[in-house]
């Protein structure tokens, strides 16, 4: 799929931040199956999602290779990640974990297709030539697709070469420098450990299920204080994740900062367009960070992260066609059935069975962890090599 387009065709003018941005390819495909699971559209699955899924997950099969180093192991390399001040790098952390999901329900909607709609798999198979142990080919691919992690600093680089580079100072950064990809080179930038927007922490939210909550922790403490926030589309992530883990204070002020982006012109650029993309994650941050909703798999689970100081948070979703009026309080998570007839749902792990004309109501204890302020400057530490990593802002500049 191309990154920017007019016609069909990829219209990106920069290669580093632009085409090399492979990982747009696994997020259509991420979506593509979450309408297919949420909806259970055989007709969608078959005709429009199947055909994407399969051709995505050939890319990754083609692009990535194997590499043997005690065991064998697939790696990506030459992408960039959603982060544009850090591109073309091996194995981008993002990439590679949507990639690994785009490859196995790939395998998945194939396998549904066969099992249960057999003449529709046969005309698949014979529209995409699907070969034989081409399926089983993508699921090796995902279980051996190498993510990275560091054991010295405790938590996931954004690339297998992320650490190596030394941290940009954003707190001694003038105002007037702001943001960077303004005042400096690109070639200055990727230099450094500094981010445009969310690239491990959105791998987070969208493939949460696939990290433990402490890992969600170290990770946001170490990224959120190198991200800039260059992006519109970074707070609402960040938000996301800041309810999730514990910051609810901090959550806030990035729900806030892009409630507000376009209203109050933060971004010196409304006048050439208001922020749509960066609406619609405000829609993310409200409903999946505050409401804490999550779908991985078309499973619906909720870990509520309501505000102290708001007194509820309402909106409406569907599923399995039905709809559903979600009403989040202080001490409860409200569940009414607006249209359809069951779904279920678990809130916190507690499995609650939705059926129409009745209304759920589940008790909460608290809002989650608490976590005052946010996370702090990061400490100096040393590699793995013994060296130390150190920060600064750069004084050469070649726009110069």
């Amino acid at each position: 799929f191309p990154w920017r387009t007019i016609n069909g065709e990829e219209a990106s003018a920069y290669y580093a931040a632009g085409t090399a941005q492979y990982h747009i390819n696994a997020d259509i495909a991420h979506s593509l199956m979450t309408y297919a699971l949420a909806t259970q559209d055989k007709s969608f699955l078959y005709r429009d999602a199947a055909p994407v899924m399969v051709e995505t997950a050939r890319l990754w099969a083609d692009l990535g290779f194997w590499r043997v180093n005690g065991g064998r192991q697939f790696h990506i390399h030459g992408v960039t990640g959603p982060d544009e001040y850090t591109t073309v790098v091996n194995d981008n952390l993002f990439t590679n974990v949507m990639a690994r999901h785009n490859l196995s329900k790939a395998a998945s909607a194939v396998f549904i297709i066969r099992e249960f709609w057999p003449d529709d798999y046969d005309r698949l198979a014979q529209r995409l030539k699907l070969r034989e142990g081409e399926v089983d080919e993508w699921l090796r691919c995902a279980e051996a697709m190498v993510i990275p992690y560091d054991e010295e600093f405790g938590m996931h680089p954004q690339d297998s070469h992320f650490l190596e580079r030394e941290l940009w100072d954003l707190d001694a950064t003038p105002v007037e420098k702001l943001p960077l990809m303004l005042n400096y080179h690109p070639l200055v930038i990727y230099r450094f450990q500094v981010l445009k927007q969310a690239d491990v922490v959105l791998a987070l939210f969208l493939q949460g299920d696939q990290f433990s909550i402490e890992e969600k922790r170290r990770n946001f403490d170490y990224y959120d204080p190198i991200t800039t926030g260059d992006s519109t589309l970074s707070a609402v992530v960040q938000s996301i994740i800041a309810a999730e883990v514990g910051y609810h204070q901090l959550a806030l002020r990035y729900f806030y900062g892009s409630l507000f982006v376009d209203l109050v012109d933060a971004h010196s650029n409304t006048s050439d367009g208001v922020h749509v993309a960066s609406t619609g994650g405000v829609w993310s941050a409200l409903v999946n960070g505050f409401g804490g909703l999550r779908d991985y798999d078309g499973e619906l689970t909720f870990e509520p992260r309501l505000p102290e100081r708001w007194e509820a948070l309402s909106y409406r979703f569907q599923a399995l066609g039905t709809k559903v009026k979600a009403t989040l309080t202080q001490d409860e998570y409200i569940f009414e059935v607006l249209e359809g007839t069951a779904l279920d749902l678990w809130v916190r792990g507690q499995k609650v069975s939705l059926i129409a004309g009745a209304t759920a109501r589940v008790p909460l204890d608290d809002q989650g962890p608490r976590l005052d302020g946010q996370p702090g400057t990061l400490p100096f530490r040393r590699r793995a090599d013994g060296s130390l990593v150190t920060a600064s802002v750069p004084t050469a500049d070649p726009w110069r």
